[in-house]
């Protein structure tokens, strides 16, 4: 049968089927129910053992989808709260579930695939995306990554960098899902299209609306100093700022070209324009950047194509009794957190709040009802709310 889609994208309706399921789970479901399961119920976790490039900590996201996914279906669910600051262990090694599924297994066992996967992307953006975050302290950030994943993604790109932290979003479709403008300077097909950076420059000062920040793009042709220069003489009060996208084979040392720019840029009276800078961007690099002199930054693939956050679901308990596989620990849990050092154990779930072992502050419950019996137990809160908390528990954290 020949496919008729233009796109290679499954749609709303597919997805709350299971139609993006692994096909072994549909086996399960047939196996189980011949074989007289019907009725097991468990609880399954949602835990990874270990976080992608040693980063000491993560940021779940990717829960609003979650809770979409399984909206319906006559099952609890628990989780910590999106964009909760979370360690793959807790103190004494032990994982930390962030999510927990109650009910029937056949119930819900048609979704392990699809809720893995909005949790396991959404949160690697997102942690990558506050890792940025930390690292360019209170300069502005710009989400330009949504050119390097399929644009099918666009909007869950843009709404996790915007919660990691980001202040905006590129993509027009996310940026209207976040209730925001979506933001952004010229591209050097323009000034190339035009063939002078001044006149490009001025016709999108003439032609842009005044809310549109001028940010005139000063590499195509010439120097970045030189056309910084340029920039600053042709538009004069009206500039904003200028961006620094270099080429990595003329690139050299950015941050000196940065310096540069900036004392060029002073020592003429434009101690208003601010330097932005783009490309190959990451947490790492932007420390050094930030230093030089720039002001913000555009970055891109570092976050959109960020490696995913290796979720497992398991079931630790069939018919009210612990069970597991090798490597796991069976048996219901809780998460508790100490909110001063954002510190977590993990206990048996009728344990009474235990104190931190480093700061001996009583710990508070992490996992909270998501949905009761296949309803959502709260309104879900905004991207602003969950931005919020994000940057509240990065101005707390103490570790890399």
């Amino acid at each position: 049968m020949t496919n008729l889609r233009r796109f290679q994208v499954a749609t709303d309706d597919e997805i709350k089927n299971a139609e993006t399921t692994d096909v072994y789970f549909t086996r399960t479901k047939e196996i189980l129910t011949k074989e007289g399961f019907s009725d097991l119920r468990v609880t399954a976790e949602i835990t990874t053992g270990s976080l992608p490039r040693n980063w000491g900590w993560g940021i779940l996201a990717g829960v609003e989808e979650a809770a979409h996914l399984l909206e319906g279906i006559p099952i609890d669910v628990h989780s910590l709260p999106e964009g909760t600051l979370f360690h793959s262990n807790d103190v004494e090694g032990v994982r930390e579930p962030v999510m927990v599924l109650e009910g029937r297994y056949l119930d819900f066992c048609l979704y392990e695939t699809p809720l893995l996967g909005f949790l396991c992307q959404a949160s690697g953006i997102t942690t990558m995306a506050a890792r940025v975050r930390r690292a360019a302290g209170k300069k502005t950030l710009l989400s330009f990554g949504i050119r390097r994943a399929h644009p099918a993604l666009a909007p869950m790109i843009d709404r996790s960098c915007y919660i990691g932290g980001f202040d905006e979003v590129s993509s027009i479709l996310g940026a209207r899902m976040l209730e925001k403008d979506p933001a952004g300077t010229m591209p050097h097909s323009l000034i190339i299209s035009m063939g002078d950076q001044v006149k490009a420059w001025k016709s999108f000062n003439k032609h842009m609306p005044k809310k549109v920040p001028r940010i005139a793009l000063v590499d195509t042709y010439y120097d970045e100093k030189t056309e910084s220069i340029m920039a600053a003489e042709a538009l004069g009060k009206d500039l904003y700022g200028v961006r620094l996208d270099t080429p990595s084979s003329r690139r050299g040392n950015l941050a000196e070209i940065i310096r540069e720019v900036r004392w060029e840029l002073d020592s003429r009276g434009y101690n208003h324009v601010k330097i932005f800078v783009s490309g190959g961007l990451n947490d790492e690099a932007i420390v050094d950047l930030s230093i030089a002199g720039a002001d913000g930054f555009g970055v891109g693939t570092s976050v959109s194509n960020a490696p995913s956050i290796d979720f497992a679901l398991d079931i630790v308990e069939a018919d009210g009794k612990p069970v597991a596989k090798r490597g796991k620990l069976g048996g219901r849990k809780m998460v508790w957190r100490c909110d001063d050092c954002l510190t977590e154990k993990v206990t048996g779930p009728t344990t009474a709040a235990p104190n931190c072992p480093y700061c001996g502050e009583k710990m508070r419950k992490m996992l909270a009802h998501l949905l009761s019996k296949g309803r959502l137990s709260k309104a879900l809160p905004s991207a602003d709310n969950i931005r919020e908390r994000v940057l509240g528990q990065l101005g707390r954290l103490n570790v890399s």
